[in-house]
C-alpha cells in the first residue's frame, strides 16, 4: 500500500530543495498542494508518461503556475522523460524546470501558464473540446458504445486566479456549456505576495461557482489526501456540470516558520529554515535524494501503459467499426490540415480575383470562410458578442447550443449532415474567448478562430502573448480596424492596436487590401502550425486592386507573391514619362486603395511611383534579402500610408508617413479621413515634398 504521506512529503523536499538551490521560486504553493496531487496524481489522473500526447488522457493544468515545482515534481516521480539533473537544473538557461510551466518545453506540461486565472480559463477550452469532439465522434452501434474520446480536464488554482477577472469569465462560460468532466480543485489558502487576502478578497467562492452552475464540494480538508481522492471521485459523477472542490491548505505546509506566511510564497525557505522543515516532515533524505520505496509508489508507467492500451483496443474495435471517422480523428488530433485544402485555397483566392467585388475586408473575410469552413471541419469559431460586425460565421458554422441536461445540440450543415454546432456566442468576453481559443488548440481537434473589434484586442492581448510563445495556430478576427468606423469617435477606433501586436514576437499580423489579399491571409494562417494570426480587417468597402504581377493574376494562387506579406501592386501607368520609378508608396488595408488614387495624381504631374501594399509586415520581414529589395529598391524614397500608429514604419527606411499618432474623433469616416489627410492629394503632396528634398 503506497505511504501516501511519503509521497507528499517527495514533493515538498524537491520543491523546497530546488527552489533554495536556485535561490529563487515559490515553495510554498507546492508544498501546500502536496497532498492534494498525491490524491489527483495517485488515484484519479489517467495518464502515460511514456506517451505525453496520448490521444485520451486525461488533461492536468496548474493554473496557479508560480507553484511549478509541483508539477515538475510530479512529472519526475511519476516518470516522465524529466531527470534529477533537470530538478536541480530549476529556472536555469535552457532547462525543462522553468520559472513557470512551459508547453513545448517540458513534457507532460499542457499548457504555459504563469499569468493568473488563464490556466484556468485554458482548461475551459480544453474541456469544451473534449466534449464537442466526443459529441462528433463517438458512436453506438447496438449495445457496443464506442467512447474513443472520453477523458476528464483537472485544473489546481490559487486565490490570485480567482481574483483575476478572467476567471469569471471563463468560470461563466464553463457553467452554461455544462462542462461536467472539468473538475477544478481550488488551493484556498487564504495567502498572496501581500499577506493575508481577507482584506481584499472577501468573496463567498462557493456561492459565486453555484451561480455560475457549477457543481461545489467542499470546503475540505485538502491535506486529507483519502479525503480529497474521495471528493474528486464524487465530482467525476457529475452529468451536468463542472466541479470546484474547496480544498482549505496551509501555504508553505511542514514549514515550522514560514508555513501560513507570505514569507513561503515567493522565496527560498532558507538552509536553516530547510533542516527544521525535514524534521518536521519526517524526512531524513539528502537534497534530490528519494528513496526507491517512494519511486516506486509513485510510478506511473505500468499504469499508464496499460490505460493506453486498453484504449488502443477500443479505438481498433472503433476503426474496425468506422474507418472513415478514425482516420479523421486521427488527422484533427495531429493538426493536419485536409488533403484538398490546397486546392480549395487556390480556388477561393483565384475567385476573388475574378470576381473583383468591392467588399469591407471583413465581409471579404466571411466569404474566404465560406469556402474554408466547408472544407476544414475542424474550424471552429466564434464572436464575444459582435458575430454581425465581424462575420465569423457561415452556412456551415450554426450556433453551438446545449440542451438543459448538457448534451450538444445537433445542426444539419450545408451538406445536411449532423454537428454539433461550430460557431461560438462567448458573450463579451473578449480575454476569455482568447483563452479559451487557446487551451481548445491546446487540446487538438480543432482550429479556433473569433472575432471582436480591433481596439477591443487589449482586452485579451497577454492571451494572444500566450498563444504567440506556445506557438498556436489560433485565428483572432479583429474588425473595424480604424478611424473608417465612423460615428464610434476614439474609445472604438483603433491607432495603436495594428502597430503593438506587430510587436509581439510569433505572431502573424494582416492588413489585407481587397478579397484576394484577405483570402490569401487565410491560407497561410490555417497552414501555419507555429504561429497564431491577426486579422486586422475593415468596416468600410474596399474595392478590388487590379495586379500588375502575373503570380497574382486571376490564373495562378497569389500566395507566392501576396503569402510573402507585400509585393508589388502597381507600376505607373504608361502616360508617356518613360522614366524610371522616382518612389514606393507603402500601404496596408483601405489605405491601398488611397495609395493607388494618388499614383495617378502623381503621374498627372509628371512623377512615377511604384505602389507596394503590405497586407503583413510580420510576414515580409521574414522574407529573404532580395526579395525585400526587389519589392522595395535601394534608394527610391518611400513614403508608408496607414490608418494608425507611424513610429512602426521608420524600420522600413521611410523619408515621411502619412500615419494617425492621436487618438480619433467621432464623425462619418468621409470626413474622418479628410480631417487626417487621408486623401490623394495630400498622399501624392508627401511623396513630391519627399522629392523636393533630395
Amino acid at each position: 500500500m503506497a505511504n501516501t504521506q511519503q509521497m507528499a512529503s517527495a514533493i515538498r523536499a524537491l520543491a523546497m530543495d530546488a527552489v533554495q538551490q536556485a535561490n529563487s521560486g515559490h515553495p510554498g504553493a507546492p508544498m501546500g498542494m502536496a497532498d492534494m496531487a498525491v490524491a489527483l496524481w495517485g488515484e484519479h489522473l489517467r495518464h502515460n508518461p511514456a506517451n505525453p500526447q496520448w490521444l485520451n488522457r486525461d488533461r492536468f493544468v496548474l493554473s496557479n503556475g508560480h507553484g511549478s515545482m509541483l508539477v515538475y515534481a510530479l512529472l519526475h516521480l511519476t516518470g516522465y522523460k524529466l531527470p534529477m539533473e533537470e530538478i536541480k537544473n530549476f529556472r536555469q538557461l535552457h532547462s525543462k524546470t522553468a520559472g513557470h510551466p512551459e508547453y513545448g518545453i517540458t513534457p507532460g506540461i499542457e499548457t504555459t501558464t504563469g499569468p493568473l486565472g488563464q490556466g484556468l480559463t485554458n482548461a475551459v477550452g480544453m474541456a469544451l473540446a473534449e466534449k464537442l469532439l466526443a459529441k462528433e465522434f463517438n458512436r453506438t452501434d447496438g449495445d457496443v458504445t464506442h467512447n474513443v474520446v472520453d477523458h476528464h480536464t483537472y485544473v489546481f488554482m490559487g486565490d490570485g486566479c480567482l481574483m483575476e477577472g478572467i476567471s469569471h469569465e471563463a468560470a461563466s462560460l464553463a457553467g452554461a456549456w455544462k462542462l461536467n468532466k472539468l473538475i477544478a480543485l481550488y488551493d484556498d489558502n487564504g495567502i498572496s505576495i501581500d499577506g493575508q487576502v481577507a482584506p481584499w478578497f472577501a468573496d463567498n467562492t462557493a456561492l459565486r461557482f453555484v451561480a455560475y452552475g457549477w457543481n461545489v464540494l467542499g470546503p475540505i480538508d485538502g491535506h486529507d489526501a483519502a479525503l480529497v481522492s474521495k471528493t474528486i471521485a464524487e465530482a467525476k459523477l457529475s452529468s451536468e456540470r463542472p466541479t470546484l472542490i474547496i480544498c482549505k491548505t496551509h501555504i508553505g505546509k511542514g514549514s515550522p516558520n514560514r508555513a501560513n506566511t507570505s514569507k513561503a510564497h515567493g522565496e527560498p525557505l532558507g538552509a536553516e529554515e530547510i533542516k527544521l522543515t525535514r524534521e518536521s516532515i519526517g524526512w531524513e533524505h539528502a537534497p534530490f535524494v528519494i528513496p526507491k520505496e517512494v519511486y516506486s509508489d509513485w510510478d506511473a508507467k505500468k499504469a499508464g501503459a496499460q490505460a493506453q492500451k486498453d484504449w488502443t483496443e477500443k479505438f481498433a474495435a472503433y476503426k474496425a467499426a468506422y474507418p472513415a471517422l478514425a482516420k479523421e480523428l486521427l488527422r484533427r488530433v495531429k493538426g493536419e490540415l485536409p488533403k484538398n485544402f490546397v486546392q480549395t485555397a487556390v480556388d477561393t483566392i483565384i475567385g476573388a480575383h475574378q470576381k473583383g467585388e468591392t467588399v469591407a475586408s471583413r465581409k471579404a473575410s466571411q466569404l474566404a470562410l465560406e469556402s474554408f469552413t466547408a472544407a476544414l471541419p475542424e474550424m471552429l469559431g466564434g464572436s464575444a458578442d459582435l458575430t454581425g460586425s465581424n462575420l465569423t460565421n457561415t452556412k456551415c458554422t450554426p450556433n453551438l447550443r446545449f440542451t438543459m441536461h448538457g448534451d450538444v445540440v445537433q445542426t444539419p450543415d450545408a451538406n445536411g449532415n449532423l454537428i454539433g454546432g461550430r460557431h461560438i456566442n462567448y458573450g463579451v468576453r473578449e480575454f476569455g474567448m482568447a483563452a479559451i481559443m487557446n487551451g481548445v488548440a491546446l487540446h487538438g481537434g480543432y482550429i479556433p478562430f473569433g472575432g471582436t473589434f480591433l481596439t477591443f484586442s487589449d482586452y485579451s492581448r497577454n492571451a494572444i502573448r500566450m498563444a504567440a510563445l506556445m506557438k498556436l495556430r489560433v485565428i483572432h478576427v479583429f474588425t473595424h480596424d480604424s478611424i473608417g468606423l465612423g460615428e464610434d469617435g476614439p474609445t472604438h477606433q483603433s491607432i495603436e492596436h495594428a502597430a503593438s501586436l506587430r510587436l509581439i514576437p510569433n505572431l502573424d499580423v494582416w492588413r489585407p487590401a481587397d478579397t484576394a489579399e484577405t483570402a490569401v491571409a487565410w491560407t497561410v494562417a490555417l497552414q501555419n502550425e507555429t504561429c497564431p494570426t491577426a486579422l486586422l480587417l475593415s468596416r468600410q468597402n474596399i474595392s478590388y486592386a487590379a495586379k500588375c504581377d502575373s503570380e497574382s493574376a486571376p490564373d495562378a494562387s497569389g500566395i507566392d507573391s501576396i503569402g510573402k506579406g507585400a509585393y508589388v501592386l502597381s507600376e505607373p501607368s504608361d502616360v508617356g514619362l518613360k522614366k524610371k520609378v522616382q518612389a514606393v508608396i507603402i500601404a496596408t488595408g483601405s489605405e491601398v486603395q488611397l495609395a493607388l488614387k494618388a499614383q495617378q495624381v502623381l503621374a498627372e504631374r509628371k512623377i512615377a511611383v511604384r505602389v507596394v501594399s503590405m497586407p503583413s509586415t510580420t510576414t515580409f520581414d521574414k522574407q529573404s534579402v532580395e526579395y525585400k529589395s526587389s519589392v522595395l529598391p535601394a534608394g527610391l524614397p518611400r513614403v508608408a500610408v496607414e490608418m494608425g500608429s507611424s513610429d512602426g514604419w521608420w524600420k522600413y527606411g521611410v523619408a515621411a508617413v502619412v500615419g494617425i499618432d492621436t487618438f480619433g474623433e467621432s464623425a462619418p469616416a468621409p470626413v474622418l479621413f479628410k480631417h487626417f489627410g487621408f486623401t490623394e492629394q495630400n498622399v501624392a503632396d508627401t511623396v513630391q515634398t519627399v522629392l523636393q528634398r533630395k
